[in-house]
């Protein structure tokens, strides 16, 4: 299934954020982790079915390929469909802001 510009999944939003700077694959699942502050730990078999599809998709690209490893990229359009995605859940927070407000109240 082709990314259609909807909302990621959380996969695909920490691989994209992992790969504002260039990585290869070992080093993705550690940047996944350091940026999720420890929260997402993604494996292998998960990173590189997300890897494909979102080079099938134009997200990312391949950077380098030295034989031994493959460096991704992040394309312009996967940063812009990064940068959407960010804005719409920066808007799901502001719009839950009515749960802090209840809370208030009581």
């Amino acid at each position: 299934m082709a990314y259609n510009g909807g909302p990621m999944t959380e996969a695909m939003y920490y691989v994209l954020l992992a790969l504002m700077h260039p990585n290869h694959g070992y080093q993705l699942m550690h940047a996944i982790t350091e940026v999720s502050n420890g929260r997402l730990k993604m494996g292998p078999g998960t990173l590189y079915g997300v890897l494909s599809r979102m080079q099938k998709d134009g997200l990312i690209s391949l950077a380098e390929d030295d034989g031994r490893r493959k460096t991704y990229q992040i394309t312009s359009e996967g940063e812009h469909s990064l940068r959407t995605e960010y804005s719409r859940l920066k808007s799901l927070i502001q719009d839950g802001n009515i749960l802090e407000i209840g809370d208030e109240n009581e």
